[in-house]
């Protein structure tokens, strides 16, 4: 029996030595795969998409966090999720919002969405059709076309109630299966070694949770609280808008922006639906009147009235009547972003321009299209530090659209302010006049204001083109002393007006983005 037994004996030993080997050179060849990844930057897998789908390659259930659900977090989650990504978004409130901004959108903008398949979110909601301005100073008027002759006739602007649009592209990109739209207050970012893993967040009925992901996109809009660990916020709250609806009324130019130079701040009035049209009267400083006690309405009709058009004077004061009044802080931010592996930021908690031009929306929808591209050839987001290093030609690539509509804003917004400065005066009625030339003189600053010709150097010529062309007024026809003072000061100020401005958003990246090295930057090859 013992005889008999001793090859059984020996078989299983051969075969507890054999697996113990098998599982020594498994765990051995684990430690040395680690000890690569540890020890070197691995490059961010970079194939095409399986089937059209991107996964992460670490198991887990979410590629791409996105906090915030209004324009650009709803719009990112939508193309994301198209291209195959899992998104977790994260929304702090999913009913309909309810605000005074962000109802502009300029062609360039409209452009965008129907590069991102989102051109039906403006469908459905009452939107209307802008094609161009429509400019007022004291009597005089002049209409300002924007220059669609060579697209389709369905391209032009939209205006709209802003929540009727954002809940269209929240449906929209709920409609796909690995897109998952969750209410809930992000709190804080996980970090981990400098590296953000994911985010903490508080659920609607108040349960603390957790959700981790390769890349956070912070979306939370202009009063972003996660912005300051990924940016350095410098905000500047030039002025407010207050906010009225104008009902049942006419526009002096049907399907038209109109911009009033008042005194002391612009007055804008556009069409929100076929029924509504929406005033925004800027009012500079960061203090308002007080709705409460009855100061703002009087602001209302014995400041602002009187410099409306006679046409929509009528409604103007109905609508001070009726008492709906809404004030809103109107803040600008230049993009400062500190490169950090895991996370990115978009949308208003990234970058803010004076909403004077409407170009809030552009800018967004751009950026989002940039992203895009530049996220498609990738399959694995799990190398934060490689993809980190690759995302930074985000921040020059989306220059050109961005710092063109931002300067605009900016610049445009100090010029058609009013001034007791003499050359200020001459600055804004030399602009109004330019304007008024028509052909060049119009189409060009339109297009640029319309995001449909995103070219800095160009704004800058026009620029000082009008203030050249200023000072040839006041020169003309005999130049004196004072007038010679006065077109010095005039040019003088416009530099002050846009240099600071093109400072900002940084001249290099702004004009010479071909010198950055991060314009180069490739995706990285596949392992």
């Amino acid at each position: 029996m013992r005889k008999m037994a001793d090859p059984y004996v020996l078989a299983w030993i051969s075969v507890f030595v054999t697996t113990l080997l098998a599982l020594c050179g498994v765990v051995l060849k684990r430690r040395k795969v680690n000890g690569i990844s540890s020890s070197r930057t691995m490059s961010v897998t970079s194939v095409s998409a399986v089937d059209g789908e991107c996964r992460s390659a670490d198991g887990c259930d979410t590629d791409v966090i996105i906090v915030g659900a209004g324009v650009a977090g709803s719009a990112l989650a939508h193309t994301l999720g198209k291209d195959g990504r899992r998104v977790h978004v994260i929304e702090r409130d999913l009913l309909e919002p309810d605000r005074i901004v962000g109802e502009l959108l300029q062609p360039g903008g409209y452009l965008k969405l129907i590069e991102l398949g989102l051109e039906d979110c403006v469908e459905e909601i009452d939107a209307q059709q802008v094609f161009g301005y429509a400019l007022f100073k004291d009597e005089k008027r002049t209409r300002l076309s924007y220059p669609l002759e060579n697209f389709h006739s369905d391209v032009s602007g939209r205006s709209f109630h802003n929540g009727r649009f954002i809940q269209r592209m929240r449906e929209k990109a709920a409609s796909l299966p690995n897109v998952r739209l969750e209410q809930g207050v992000v709190t804080s970012l996980l970090e981990e070694k400098g590296t953000i893993r994911g985010v903490q967040y508080k659920t609607k009925d108040g349960r603390e949770l957790t959700a981790f992901a390769p890349l956070t996109i912070v979306c939370d809009g202009c009063f972003s609280n996660l912005r300051r660990s990924l940016c350095n916020p410098q905000v500047d709250v030039p002025s407010c808008f207050v906010g009225l609806v104008l009902e049942n009324c006419h526009l002096p130019y049907a399907n038209h922006g109109h911009v009033i130079l008042a005194d002391p701040s612009p007055i804008l009035f556009y069409p929100i639906s076929s029924t509504e049209i929406r005033c925004l009267v800027d009012v500079p400083g960061q203090k308002v009147p007080s709705i409460a006690n009855g100061e703002m309405a009087n602001y209302l009709k014995t400041v602002v009235a009187p410099q409306v058009p006679p046409e929509i004077y009528d409604s103007f004061v109905a609508a001070v009547d009726k008492g709906n009044i809404r004030t809103m802080p109107n803040r600008s931010m230049p993009a400062s972003p500190y490169p950090t592996p895991g996370a990115l930021l978009m949308g208003d908690a990234f970058n803010m321009r004076h909403p004077l031009t409407g170009g809030g929306m552009t800018v967004a929808l751009s950026d989002i299209v940039v992203l895009r591209d530049l996220l498609k050839p990738l399959r694995d987001l799990n190398d934060a530090p490689t993809l980190c290093k690759y995302l930074e030609s985000f921040y020059t690539l989306r220059k050109p659209v961005a710092s063109t509509i931002n300067t605009l804003a900016g610049a445009l917004y100090k010029v058609f302010c009013a001034s007791p400065d003499q050359a200020r005066k001459e600055m804004r009625q030399a602009c109004f006049d330019y304007l008024s030339l028509g052909g060049v003189f119009s189409t060009g600053p339109i297009s640029l204001l319309s995001g449909l010709n995103p070219r800095p150097l160009s704004l800058v010529l026009h620029f000082f083109a009008v203030a050249i062309y200023g000072v040839g007024r006041l020169l003309l026809p005999f130049p004196s002393p004072k007038r010679i003072w006065i077109g010095a000061r005039l040019i003088s100020g416009a530099s002050g007006i846009i240099f600071p401005i093109i400072k900002a958003e940084g001249v290099r990246q702004m004009f010479f983005p071909a010198t950055v090295p991060a314009y180069y930057r490739r995706a990285p090859p596949a392992n």
